[in-house]
């Protein structure tokens, strides 16, 4: 894998353990399974990237490093959020859990989309942004799973839409931009909607629920 990539998506591997760790601590797990956690949600899309892309076993298994990078990040956060003084108010922690969410879906998104280039599919845009979206998501989806919530694509703000339009600018500016720099454009991208749509309560219209009252 290229330089440029392989770093970024060892950023987004430790960004996701982060997510999935503190989702995982939330929950009352013992470090066991917020090291599952953590794993997960860093590799998950990955595993879901390399099956459709036929690769086989996929590269957490090929390249330990991702999986060795959430795990070490699952360990110190653990250890971290263990101490008295941490994560004292819940405002602090949700912030921490939406940047890391946010930064790791956009950097998984990026390499999905690249990871379509690399294998020869360039062409083909749609599968582009299906699999960059699938990376984006797929670790966070299992993550929800796991942890018995309903899954965060479909009841939070703006989230798989910030991913669908980052893959699109990377897939469709990389002739322009080039490869980094359109990876970069759909990081920075899916990170400022992410944040923009929490701060300002962004969501798509969703199903009323029974009396007409809606999930907050």
């Amino acid at each position: 894998m290229e330089l440029f990539a392989f770093v970024l998506e060892l950023v987004g591997a430790a960004a996701f353990a982060v997510s999935g760790a503190m989702t995982g601590w939330k929950k009352r797990m013992d470090i066991f399974g917020v090291c599952i956690m953590g794993l997960t949600t860093a590799c998950g899309g990955g595993v879901l990237r390399d099956l459709m892309l036929g690769k086989v076993p996929p590269s957490m298994f090929r390249e330990p490093v991702y999986a060795l990078t959430a795990l070490l990040t699952s360990v110190l956060l653990f250890a971290l959020a263990m101490r008295p003084a941490a994560f004292k108010k819940a405002r602090q922690l949700e912030l921490l859990l939406l940047w890391a969410d946010a930064l790791g879906l956009g950097i998984f998104t990026a390499v999905g989309v690249e990871a379509v280039f690399a294998a020869g599919y360039g062409a083909n845009v749609f599968f582009a942004v299906f699999l960059g979206v699938l990376t984006g998501v797929g670790g966070g989806l299992l993550r929800d799973v796991l942890a018995g919530d309903r899954p965060y694509i479909f009841v939070r703000h703006i989230y798989a839409c910030a991913s669908i339009f980052g893959a699109l600018l990377c897939a469709l500016l990389r002739d322009l931009a080039g490869q980094r720099g359109a990876m970069l454009l759909c990081v920075f991208s899916v990170l400022a909607l992410r944040l923009l749509a929490s701060h300002y309560r962004w969501s798509l219209p969703r199903a009323r629920g029974t009396g007409g009252e809606t999930r907050k």
